[in-house]
């Protein structure tokens, strides 16, 4: 299932400032290690998504995540709880 418009953008955007590359791109599909996100990035990323959407990803959930769909559906869930 695709996700919301919004956080494929909002993971653009942010994964293009924190990485400093152009991820305008990615789609949900892209496996996060095949972009270059490192592990340092990827906790970087997930704090700047979690301060902007106002959730809270424990870390064990980010354990296995392999593709951009993956992520966004713990940062979806989290959303879920929060509303």
């Amino acid at each position: 299932m695709q996700k919301p418009q919004r956080l494929i953008d909002l993971f653009r955007d942010l994964a293009s400032e924190i990485a400093e590359k152009d991820f305008s791109f990615v789609q949900e599909d892209n496996a996060i290690a095949e972009l270059g996100i490192d592990s340092l990035a990827m906790l970087e990323l997930v704090g700047t998504l979690e301060r902007q959407l106002s959730v809270r990803v424990p870390d064990e959930k980010l354990v296995g995540l392999v593709t951009v769909r993956q992520l966004l559906d713990v940062v979806e869930g989290g959303l879920t709880k929060a509303a």
